[in-house]
């Protein structure tokens, strides 16, 4: 069972107002981002997707692990709360956050990483 839900995640986070403010735009993107000159932006990537609880040799469920950058010359934490309101409304919940600083591109950079369990496929 492959349970893919990087198309629901990104359009999750593309629909939530605050977020779309705060970013100026539809400013999600997985693994990089197609534009340079942004200042303000997200990317995103599934690091594991697993599956587990088995029965009769088949998987009931799947475990996924999903990793943020939050990257922005200004503050953090207004992002990082809404990604976390959006991810926590999508069933996940934070499994590490962790601050960061590129001096190339002089951005803060905010990690998050979330996990969770969906039973099916």
């Amino acid at each position: 069972m492959f349970i893919d839900l990087k198309t629901d995640i990104r359009q999750a986070l593309l629909n939530n107002a605050a977020l779309f403010s705060l970013l100026e735009g539809p400013h999600v993107y997985p693994l990089v981002s197609p534009d340079a000159s942004l200042k303000t932006y997200i990317t995103f990537q599934e690091i594991t997707n697993f599956d587990n609880n088995f029965a009769s040799d088949k998987a009931l469920s799947s475990e996924i692990h999903f990793h943020f950058d939050i990257w922005t010359p200004y503050n953090t934490g207004p992002i990082a709360t809404e990604v976390d309101r959006t991810m926590e409304e999508q069933k996940f919940f934070r499994a590490s956050a962790q601050d960061g600083y590129d001096s190339t591109s002089q951005s803060f950079r905010k990690i998050l990483r979330y996990k969770t369990i969906k039973l099916g496929g």
